[in-house]
Parts: structure tokens; C-alpha cells; sequence
């Protein structure tokens, strides 16, 4: 996993006021989660935007090195960010302090590696996608960029569920063993599949034999 330093500076001043004029010097605030303790902050937006963009997103590791009067380092990770809908222009950003000896819940990206599944190119079948992300358990300097999930010998019908997936050692999925992450299905709707299966065969089989109580019928002389 990546991992990356920036620069803060602990603030004692909040509020809109503070946030506007720290946005008119190029900052932004943010807040730094630890121990039950917030503490107010003032990042330079690119650097929060190097992470955002960097390999491991939001799960890169962050060495906060705080300038000012109160000097020292910490080990973080981006929790949540905001973005300006009309410009997108960085916010406000919330960082939590890690342990590096406790593991910590993240979502991770899953990769779909293989090409085309056998189930597609064989079968004439497609590939449906049901989990973008999982959820895991692990220690910060154990999680991963992202999950890949090989799909080439998927066949038509089969689906890879979470039980399925090969994980790293030291990385626990959250999520429940049955849920689906990809499968290949058929190109016909239900409601194909249903006429398809209530469609009459074709009959060419011989009349039945009129039974020998009944008697024939005359012919028109």
C-alpha cells in the first residue's frame, strides 16, 4: 500500500468565518480524530488531493508531520472529505489516528482480472458484477491497493461469492460468505427463459386409435 506525508497545522479558531478566510489562503480545515479527541487542523488542499488520487484512494496511509508551535507526527488515514459541487474544489477534510497494532475496518476496491470469462465467449452468457468493494478487517500496514477476483474459467450459471475469494493472510472479509461479487447469466430475461420453458413442442406423433366402442363414421357415398 501507498503511503504518503503531508503537512498540517493545529488551529484553535473554527467556524465559517475561520474555514472562508483559511480557503482565501489557499487551506483548507480539517479535523483529526484520536482517542475520542477531535482536534482542528489546517492541511494544504493538493496534498489531500494527492491522496484522493493516489493508488490506495482513501486507504493510503497518511504521515500527518504538524508544523507550528505544537511539532510532532502522526499516522492517519482519510476518512471522510468534502468537495464543492459546482467546482469540486476540496472543502473540509476529517483524518483518524491509527494504531499501527490495531486493526481497522476499510473497504477495498475488487479488481475483476482474467478477460473475458469462458462462460461469455463460449456460452454467449454476461458478466454481471454484484460487488464493487469489500469490506475488511486489517491492520494498517497490511491493507491492500485492491482485491483481485479471476473470472476466466467462470462458466455460464456460476457465480464467485465472498467465501470464495483468496485473501492475503491477516485480512478478514466482513461481508457474508453467500453474497455474490461476480457471476455470468444468461442474455435472456425471465421472461424469456419462462416462454422458452412453456412453449408446446411440436407434435408429429401418430393419431390415437379410435376406441373399440365407438363405432366408425360412414363415408360420404
Amino acid at each position: 500500500m501507498q503511503k504518503i506525508t503531508i503537512q498540517g497545522e493545529y488551529r484553535k479558531t473554527a467556524g465559517k468565518g475561520v474555514a472562508r478566510q483559511l480557503r482565501m489562503r489557499g487551506k483548507i480545515p480539517a479535523v483529526l480524530y484520536s482517542k475520542g479527541v477531535s482536534k482542528p487542523l489546517t492541511l494544504n488542499p493538493k496534498e489531500v488531493s494527492d491522496v484522493l488520487h493516489s493508488v490506495s484512494g482513501v486507504n493510503t496511509l497518511i504521515t500527518l508531520d504538524m508544523t507550528g508551535d505544537e511539532k510532532g507526527q502522526h499516522v492517519a488515514i482519510l476518512r471522510d472529505y468534502q468537495k464543492d459541487p459546482l467546482n469540486g474544489a476540496l472543502l473540509h477534510a476529517d483524518l483518524f489516528e491509527l494504531s499501527m497494532t490495531e486493526p481497522l475496518e476499510v473497504k477495498v476496491v475488487i479488481e475483476i482480472t482474467g478477460g473475458t470469462p469462458i462462460g461469455v465467449k463460449r456460452d454467449g452468457g454476461v458478466l454481471r458484477t454484484h460487488l464493487r468493494e469489500l469490506e475488511v478487517r486489517v491492520l494498517p500496514t497490511n491493507i491492500p491497493d485492491h482485491i483481485q477476483v479471476d473470472v476466466s474459467q467462470l462458466a455460464l450459471g456460476e457465480t464467485i461469492h465472498i467465501g470464495d475469494l483468496s485473501l492475503d493472510e491477516g485480512i478478514e472479509a466482513l461481508g457474508q460468505a453467500t453474497q455474490a461479487v461476480v457471476s455470468v447469466a444468461s442474455t435472456m430475461s425471465d421472461e424469456q427463459l419462462d416462454a422458452l420453458l412453456t412453449t408446446p413442442a411440436d407434435t408429429d406423433a401418430e393419431p390415437v386409435a379410435a376406441s373399440e366402442d365407438e363405432e366408425p363414421k360412414a363415408e360420404d357415398s
